[in-house]
C-alpha cells in the first residue's frame, strides 16, 4: 500500500494494433453493459492511461484499417529511405562534377 491506496500491478507487454482494436471493442461492450472505465481497464489488463491513448489513436478504426495503416507507414518509411539515398547520390555526383572529391 502506498498512502493508504492499494497499488495494482499491470503486466507490461506490447499489443499489436489488431489486439488493441479488439480490446477497444471489448471495452465498448463492457461500457455498454454499465461497467466503469477503471473496471474495464482492470478487465483488459491495461492502465487507464493506455486505454485513453488507445482510444485516441485507434478509436474509430476497425482491425483491417489498422493493418492497412501499419502497411502504409512501413511503405512510407521505405520510400523515405530511398529518397534519402538518392539525395546522397545526387550530392556525391555534384561534388565529383565540381572537383570536390
Amino acid at each position: 500500500m502506498l498512502g493508504g491506496r492499494r497499488m495494482i500491478k499491470v503486466k507490461h507487454r506490447r499489443h499489436t494494433p489488431e489486439q488493441v482494436v479488439r480490446k477497444l471493442r471489448e471495452a465498448d461492450r463492457l461500457l455498454g453493459e454499465g461497467a466503469d472505465i477503471p473496471g474495464v481497464c482492470r478487465h483488459l489488463e491495461v492502465s487507464e492511461q493506455t486505454y485513453h491513448r488507445w482510444r485516441q489513436q485507434y478509436g474509430s478504426m476497425q482491425a483491417d484499417d489498422v493493418k492497412r495503416l501499419k502497411e502504409l507507414e512501413h511503405e512510407n518509411t521505405r520510400l523515405k529511405r530511398i529518397v534519402a539515398d538518392q539525395a546522397l547520390d545526387i550530392r556525391a555526383l555534384k561534388d565529383v562534377a565540381e572537383g570536390k572529391f
